[in-house]
């Protein structure tokens, strides 16, 4: 009988043990206490104002020699912070940024588990706690909702390929709009995306400080209300081909996701943005905030601006006495624009090396860069080149060093079109070899920004947008205005976009059609005005011929004058894929710009905003006829107070601009 006593007392004494060693949920709130995330072992859940945002989510990481950064790991500590700094940006979208959160840090042997919540959402990262080199097979990263949600989802247009290769894209593509299980299985997704919650709430996923590490793309095979994230693997053969044989073809990979992780070394952050309104999208400061600060040095050589593009308009310029194409006649036409209008830049695009050589130091003989440089240095314009990918990986240090003797400012790097880790890796080799030789760096066919730009701030822009270039081959341009009107909320969140605004030639919905040599843009001129506003663009194309431009002087001086960083950001108004209205500052002046979907529609501009006293007021509007001429518009001059409202109207397709100068 004692014998059962004593042992019915130990098995109480284990149970005991089992209970009391398991670790108890942790919570963190963000600053203001409406945001927490809850993290019972590796699964975290998130709520907004007490209703949840997401339901329990899986995380782990499992490295190739069976580590796993999850699983049954037991927690040694748990460390908490709050931090509250505000920073100067050196080329942003404001002046400073607040960085406020509170910090979680689970300690465990192997790995740390950091989640932050700010009052705009959360992020968590693994980081390393090795002190030797680590391969990571794979990460478990879930994003699991409490309902059917609808979602605002950018596909892969590569649909006709198996789902893994699908990644191996540009990252371009418009949004659909349907029910988290209503995803097609078959087609894989690129970030940010946004999933709508009640009561008019907002989740956005993305990622922010991604080194050494694939970018996190998403998926749901299942039918289910999870987004599964997963990555590309690391490529094992790659061989020259692709466009003009500029691109990198992966002909076999491992099968695992990174190598040669550093001692230490922290993974990406994982961000899930939490809005309560769809306003709070388009001026999220998250990625920037949760991405490494710059090296304490001289950056002030890094000068933003905008840039006469030839590409787009097909180097169709008119009235002169040569024959335009890719020559120095041309491009010396371009240099004099761009300098008579105050025009930072001028870039050569494709064309200017010898085709499918991928190899920059063989120029066309139609060009002369070092004539063109002089030219321009004179004229007080600077060149910017276009480069492939393959050619400038191939010998990254000569071609850095070569173009910067000859006076080039920076290159507009394309058609890398992967996420993997060596392509990470190449944005971040361009962008420290262009902080070496002072060049800045524009990356085309390139995945979504993830904070590079602050870390190294002559990365000066990205693509990774469904921009007005589609419009050269595209025939649907009703897409493309609703569009228009969702990146301020998705694709912006992330970072700054090259969309390549500026058309000339505008189209209604029903006369828009697609033009390669002489392109037009779908909705109205005042819509491409307004866009120099509403889309971040520290380097912003003038995607039009300086012929066209010439044309119309008021609208070019315009563009010309327009700031491409700013003191200050405010969103007005805004619905995702409807409109926006959104003000910025540069010193004393203001300028509002505000857009439409294909709806037209009414609005009231309340200048409570505007500090004390008496502002000129500029303003392009949609002309009366803008619905059946959409190149239509009209141009007012008024004077106005803070607490005053400005009454606009757009056309379908349409857009408004205010520029307000302090008197």
């Amino acid at each position: 009988m004692k014998k059962h006593v004593l042992l019915s007392l130990l098995l109480c004494l284990c149970a005991f043990s089992a209970f009391a060693a398991k670790p108890k949920p942790q919570t963190l709130k963000s600053p203001d206490g409406r945001i927490a995330v809850t993290i019972d072992k590796f699964k975290y859940s998130v709520t907004a104002d007490g209703v949840q945002m997401l339901a329990p989510s899986a995380i782990s990481m499992t490295l190739t020699d069976g580590t796993v950064y999850g699983g049954n790991a037991s927690l040694v500590k748990a460390i908490r912070k709050s931090y509250d700094k505000t920073f100067d940006t050196p080329i942003y979208k404001k002046a400073s940024v607040r960085d406020r959160y509170n910090e979680l840090t689970l300690r465990y042997k192997a790995f740390d588990l950091v989640f932050r919540a700010y009052n705009e959402g959360v992020a968590y990262r693994f980081v390393s706690r090795s002190e030797k080199r680590v391969d990571v097979q794979s990460e478990q990263a879930e994003f699991t909702f409490p309902g059917n949600w609808d979602a605002v989802v950018p596909y892969c247009r590569e649909s006709d390929r198996p789902i893994e290769k699908q990644i191996q894209c540009s990252f371009e593509n418009i949004y659909y709009n349907f029910k988290l299980q209503d995803w097609d299985k078959t087609r894989a997704a690129f970030l940010p995306l946004v999933v709508g919650a009640p009561n008019g709430y907002k989740v956005a996923i993305t990622e922010a400080d991604l080194f050494n590490f694939p970018g996190l793309n998403v998926r749901n095979l299942n039918g289910s209300k999870t987004i599964e994230g997963f990555h590309a693997p690391v490529p094992k053969l790659v061989k020259q081909g692709g466009h003009n044989m500029l691109q990198g073809v992966i002909l076999s990979s491992e099968d695992f996701i990174a190598k040669d992780c550093v001692p230490g070394c922290a993974f990406p952050w994982r961000v899930i943005q939490i809005a309560r309104e769809d306003k709070e999208l388009a001026c999220s400061d998250m990625v920037y905030k949760l991405s490494t600060a710059p090296e304490a040095r001289d950056w002030s050589w890094v000068k933003p601006g905008k840039v006469a593009w030839d590409w787009w308009n097909d180097w169709n310029i008119y009235g002169v006495d040569f024959e335009a194409g890719i020559n120095n006649d041309t491009y010396k036409y371009y240099i004099d624009f761009a300098s008579e209008k105050g025009i930072e830049y001028v870039i050569l695009d494709e064309g200017w090396a010898v085709n499918k050589q991928a190899d920059l130091m063989q120029v066309v003989p139609e060009i002369d860069l070092e004539e063109l440089c002089a030219y321009a240095k004179e004229k007080n314009v600077g060149l910017i080149l276009w480069a492939g990918y393959w050619a400038v990986n191939r010998d990254m240090e000569n071609v850095f060093l070569h173009f910067s003797r000859m006076g080039v400012k920076g290159f507009k790097i394309d058609f890398m079109d992967r996420d993997d880790q060596d392509m990470v890796n190449f944005y971040t080799a361009c962008a420290k070899m262009g902080a070496k030789y002072k060049m800045m760096i524009d990356f085309h066919g390139a995945y979504k920004p993830t904070g590079l730009h602050r870390t190294y701030p002559n990365v000066i822009n990205f693509e990774g947008v469904h921009g007005l270039e589609q419009m050269k081959w595209l025939q649907d341009g009703k897409q493309q205005v609703i569009y228009d009107v969702s990146i301020p909320f998705l694709r912006m969140l992330a970072g700054p976009l090259d969309y390549t605004q500026g058309a000339m030639r505008n189209a209604t919905l029903r006369n828009y059609r697609a033009v390669n040599s002489e392109p037009m843009s779908p909705g109205t001129r005042c819509r491409q005005l307004a866009e120099y506003v509403i889309f971040d663009a520290p380097f912003t194309m003038l995607c039009d011929s300086p012929s066209n431009y010439l044309q119309e002087p008021e609208c070019t001086k315009y563009i010309a004058e327009i700031p491409t960083v700013w003191d200050e950001t405010l969103v007005l108004n805004g619905k995702i894929g409807e409109f926006i209205t959104m003000a910025r500052r540069k010193g004393d002046t203001w300028y509002v710009g505000s857009m439409t979907d294909w709806n037209e529609r009414d609005m009231t501009v309340e200048l409570g905003f505007l500090p004390a006293g008496r502002y000129s007021v500029e303003i392009f509007k949609d002309g009366a006829n803008a619905h059946r001429a959409a190149r239509d518009y009209a141009k007012e001059e008024t004077t106005v107070v803070p607490g005053d409202r400005l009454k606009l109207h757009m056309a379908p397709g349409g857009g408004w601009v205010a520029k307000i100068v302090k008197q």
